[in-house]
């Protein structure tokens, strides 16, 4: 017998699909199939394009970004070998030639 999430509202087991629709017969409550799968990949970092990127990913800057504390500028099309993910507001860790150790928003690249 084929294994259906519990009721988010009351828990209940005894859930069952209807169309795209899974639907607890205790409270009533009717919420998409679709949302159960996608519950994983909401962690998932992604890059400016909506691709989920991995460490080791080689990534394209696509936004002139100021170095903060300096007057450098990493320029629209820097290629970025060997990214490693972190948490945080900056989630890419990386080295850019010519500029050293750096942290990146995963807004402003897109994956190579």
């Amino acid at each position: 017998m084929p294994e259906f999430p519990p009721c988010p509202e009351c828990n209940s087991e005894h859930t069952y699909p209807d169309r795209n629709l899974y639907v607890c017969p205790e409270c009533a409550h009717e919420w998409p199939a679709a949302a159960a799968t996608d519950s994983e990949d909401d962690t998932a970092i992604r890059d400016a394009n909506g691709n989920v990127l991995k460490d080791g990913d080689d990534v394209t800057v696509i936004k002139d970004l100021k170095v903060k504390g300096s007057s450098l500028v990493i320029k629209v099309g820097t290629k970025v070998k060997g990214i490693r993910l972190v948490e945080g507001d900056h989630d890419i860790d990386c080295k850019i030639s010519g500029v050293g150790a750096m942290q990146l928003k995963s807004e402003f690249v897109k994956k190579s």
